[in-house]
């Protein structure tokens, strides 16, 4: 079992994407995965041009000259791909994206309709499963919606399924370490763990570990407020 993660985070490792992503692979890990994780953030990917050169001057080739080719290579073989972001204006972040645009070259040219009827462009490489993960600071997990929509047509593009989606609202409380909030938070990552594991053994997740990742840190009216007096510290500083 391989499990290939692309962070799609700006703040690579200093992000709240991150730390999910770490509490997963150590479930996945200790359940024997093989893991790679790829931070998008220290790489060097250009936009695709859409120059069509990987289907028809050079198949499977990019003209471009950059990370990404090294890549491809690396997550090639992985039986499932965690895409993973921060929220960014409703949806995934610009630097998932473009990376996302650039595996064009691990498609063909060729259409073929799926099994409801509708043209996808066929795939020349075998397609993992999909897990995604994002968290956002907004209270409601209802800002996760573009996205589970995305995740999902993606998959059926790739003529794969999506596997798990897990989505952590409240996210700015993701990196606390002390006090009571803290200690709540230590508990998600736990189940992050479990999460981990279970995919890594038996690819999806259990419904009372589904629960308990859809469980909020605190109630949004505090979270709300502590969100205000953190605005309000930061440009008091800026002052």
């Amino acid at each position: 079992m391989k499990i290939a993660v692309i962070n799609g985070s700006h703040r690579g490792k200093k992000g709240n994407t991150h730390i999910m992503v770490s509490a997963f692979l150590k479930g996945a890990t200790e359940a024997g995965a093989e893991v790679v994780n790829v931070f998008l953030s220290e790489k060097k990917i250009d936009y695709c041009k859409a120059c069509k050169a990987c289907w028809f001057k050079s198949p499977g080739k990019c003209v471009i000259k950059d990370d990404m080719a090294d890549i491809v290579s690396l997550i090639k073989d992985a039986d499932i791909r965690v895409l993973a972001t921060p929220l960014y204006l409703d949806n995934i972040s610009g630097l998932l994206k473009n990376f996302l645009d650039r595996m064009m070259v691990t498609a063909s040219p060729y259409w073929g309709k799926d099994r409801e009827g509708e043209c996808r462009h066929l795939t020349t490489e075998m397609s993992p499963q999909l897990v995604m993960i994002a968290n956002c600071g907004y209270p409601e997990r209802s800002h996760f919606q573009v996205i589970s929509h995305w995740i999902k047509r993606h998959a059926r593009n790739l003529n794969t399924e999506v596997i798990a989606e897990i989505y952590a609202s409240q996210g700015a409380l993701l990196g606390i370490k002390e006090n009571e909030v803290g200690t709540i938070v230590s508990q998600y990552l736990k189940v992050l763990e479990t999460a981990g594991r279970e995919i890594a053994t038996n690819k999806q997740l259990t419904n009372e570990t589904i629960t308990r990742l859809e469980q909020k840190f605190i109630p949004d009216e505090i979270y709300i407020q502590e969100v205000k007096k953190y605005v309000d510290g930061m440009l008091g500083a800026a002052r």
